[in-house]
């Protein structure tokens, strides 16, 4: 008769406690930075938000051939993270009225972050048929700042409106 050797299967407490040290010191190195990477892609993500936003109300006033507005959702100026309207403006006055009409709604941001702006757009942005840009005061440039729950201005975006013309930069925004 043969007899087949027993071999273990099981793994031994060094063994275990080796990987468990290992696996405990990855995941202290790793669970903070994958969290600062879920951040800024989502604070990218938003600004992508705000500059398509933007892209298509110019887009539309330049089809149209007559001013389309995108107003703030709110009462507080300068306060853009309650969401925002896209409409025409028959009238230009920054105001969606009985005879406008609504092209878009976007929501809310995501708890946490902010989304403010200048004097220049503190309520509306409006644009002309020939696509430069004009708040209430008149043809008009102004920075929107977006930031995280976090406050820091090295992780926040300025999207800047310059004539009509949008740039994003990273870490150029004031956070308050």
């Amino acid at each position: 008769m043969y007899n087949k050797p027993i071999t273990s299967l099981a793994v031994t407490l060094p063994e275990l406690m080796t990987t468990v040290c290992v696996s405990s010191v990855l995941a202290a190195v790793a669970v903070p930075n994958f969290v600062t990477m879920i951040t800024e892609n989502r604070t990218t993500s938003i600004a992508n938000q705000l500059v398509t936003a933007l892209a298509y109300t110019r887009s539309e006033a330049i089809k149209r051939g007559h001013q389309v507005t995108m107003k703030h959702k709110g009462a507080a100026e300068r306060v853009w993270e309650q969401g925002w309207d896209v409409f025409t403006d028959g009238n230009g006055n920054g105001v969606l009225d009985m005879s406008d009409e609504l092209l878009k709604t976007y929501e809310a941001l995501p708890e946490g972050y902010t989304l403010r702006t200048g004097s220049n757009f503190a309520s509306w942005i409006a644009y002309s048929a020939t696509g430069n840009s004009y708040g209430a005061t008149g043809f008009a440039n102004d920075t929107f700042s977006l930031c995280d729950s976090s406050r820091d201005d090295k992780r926040s975006r300025a999207i800047k409106i310059k004539m009509g013309r949008v740039r994003t930069e990273t870490g150029k925004a004031t956070c308050q």
